[in-house]
């Protein structure tokens, strides 16, 4: 959906949210530049937490919340506005200044410098949030990474394949890796999508909001349709999948091993322990959890490439918003 044009520019009404250490951590002398030229207050994270504090706070106040890092400090930003009950109200801007970026990148934003024009000059978008229990996410949700081999993901590596890049250093240690014992719901959907029930071993299980799992690091979907794109991938044998291009064929073509499903609800019990779940890269663990999609609840500035519909619709009007 679209709302109305670009914010008014008053400085009391905007806010920037910067995580110092996201990415190289080279951009903060610019950020802090830009969001001074733009009319921002400057907040600046200094643990974790802060940035979900940080835009609770502000939120009740502020037209404009920006998040000036990675995904994972996106997703806090957003869990502090919804928090303030304050999502129909303030819009939220991402200023790109991670390693991956996938989600900006999938909205139109190209870098630092040209979110700061895109939050002047670029149209509003109502787009839908996710929410995994009592937390919102705006890109994926990824239950199977293991905490170890999040860590020992290279930058290269995420910078090439984005998410999936933790699937694949996930593989590669599959020695220590257990497999899911899962049972997964979901609702009925559009266009004949029956409500359906899986049951069995995953390796991992992948919900997308804005992200769609296939082999192209930008694989975006659909992200102002009301519903969630899902994957689970079966417990395979690991020696088809460690090759980072059997990776990507494998998440971009049909396969065996892959479930596929689109819903607007899901629910996901694990028969066994409980399972870390990473959303947008901010980890929460559980043995159940409920997903569900609320449709165009969050007000984002989108860049000019910015496509609601991926899969072959139109680019928004590039006129003025007026």
């Amino acid at each position: 959906m679209q709302s109305e044009g670009p914010d008014d520019g008053r400085s009391s009404d905007r806010v920037l949210v910067c995580n110092p250490v996201s990415g190289s951590g080279d951009h903060v002398d610019t950020v802090a530049a830009l969001a001074d030229r733009h009319g921002f207050a400057i907040r600046t994270t200094e643990e974790a937490g802060d940035a979900t504090r940080l835009a609770h706070e502000a939120a009740p106040d502020a037209d404009l919340v920006a998040a000036a890092g990675g995904d994972g400090t996106l997703n806090a930003v957003v869990n502090g506005v919804a928090a303030a009950d304050a999502l129909g109200s303030t819009t939220v801007a991402v200023v790109p200044a991670g390693t991956g970026n996938n989600f900006a990148t999938n909205v139109g934003i190209r870098g630092i410098e040209h979110a700061f024009s895109v939050i002047e000059e670029g149209r509003r978008r109502e787009i839908d949030v996710g929410w995994a229990n009592d937390r919102t996410f705006v890109n994926s949700c990824v239950g199977g990474i293991t905490a170890e081999a999040s860590s020992e993901t290279t930058p290269e590596s995420k910078a090439e394949l984005g998410v999936l890049a933790y699937v694949k250093n996930t593989i590669e240690t599959v020695g220590e890796f257990d497999s899911l014992p899962l049972r997964v719901e979901t609702a009925a959907g559009p266009n004949g999508e029956r409500a359906r029930a899986w049951e069995g071993e995953a390796m991992f299980v992948l919900i997308g909001n804005c992200r769609r799992f296939t082999g192209a690091r930008t694989a975006q979907a659909d992200v102002e349709d009301g519903l969630l794109e899902v994957t689970i991938v079966e417990d395979a044998a690991t020696t088809d999948l460690l090759s980072g291009a059997a990776l990507e064929g494998l998440f971009g073509g049909d396969s065996t091993h892959i479930v596929r499903r689109r819903t607007p609800t899901l629910s996901i019990e694990s028969r066994g322990d409980a399972v870390e779940y990473s959303l947008d890269g901010e980890t929460l663990e559980t043995e159940r959890l409920r997903l569900e999609t609320e449709p165009g609840a969050l007000t984002i500035p989108v860049g000019e490439t910015y496509r609601p519909d991926p899969d072959g619709g139109e680019l928004w009007s590039l006129e003025p918003a007026g």
